[in-house]
């Protein structure tokens, strides 16, 4: 475990200075999941990998009335989040250091209760173990509770050159798409778990799943 923080500590120390600017450029499809969450008044909300809180502050600056939460592997990133947050006097969101696939409610962020929705924005595709994560993350759900990912998916209908060349890029980030991921949350809908709605996007460069618990 100590491993993957390091790790993280190593790629962000530097990045997290220009994260933000670089990457509107390519995570397409975040503020559109940001805005299709329906967030109440009152409601939890956590974002796994939560980085620089670009996300959260959109949403707590949106919707002063819930709570937010952010939880990432990498403490240089989470030092940059904390003085974002100070900076716009926001005082409904909350952070902690942490792997996606151990998390607990009660335990990281000492809830009493469920989460109402957690999100992923472009981080599964950096969790080699994934499936833990999904599956951490939807134990984390109340009933009725929603899961939402937006991620990179095959770029199949775009040109095959321009795939290719950014597959290979994104991979100098340690960022893969795993071809059994969408197969898998349709599992989660299979056994009973979910309801599951995914939304291609931008001709396959990326995809919106929402997830809701039963």
């Amino acid at each position: 475990m100590s491993d993957t923080f390091e790790k993280m500590d190593r790629m962000y120390h530097l990045q997290r200075h220009f994260y933000d600017f670089t990457r509107k450029y390519y995570l397409l499809g975040r503020d559109q999941l940001l805005r299709d969450m329906d967030v109440q008044p009152g409601e939890t909300v956590l974002e796994v990998g939560c980085g620089t809180a670009r996300n959260l502050i959109i949403l707590a600056k949106r919707h002063p009335d819930s709570f937010f939460f952010g939880l990432d592997a990498s403490e240089d990133m989470l030092d940059m989040a904390e003085a974002k947050i100070d900076s716009a006097r926001l005082r409904n969101i909350t952070l902690a250091h942490g792997l996606a696939g151990d998390f607990y409610y009660v335990n990281t962020f000492e809830m009493m209760d469920r989460f109402d929705k957690i999100f992923f924005s472009y981080s599964i595709t950096m969790i080699p173990d994934w499936r833990e994560a999904i599956d951490n993350a939807i134990n984390n759900l109340k009933v009725g509770g929603e899961l939402w990912i937006v991620d990179f998916y095959d770029q199949k209908d775009l040109p095959r050159t321009f795939r290719l060349m950014l597959q290979n890029w994104l991979k100098a980030f340690h960022v893969r798409f795993w071809s059994d991921l969408l197969p898998y949350l349709g599992t989660l809908e299979t056994k009973g778990l979910v309801r599951l709605q995914i939304t291609p996007i931008y001709k396959r460069y990326a995809f919106i799943a929402r997830l809701e618990k039963v």
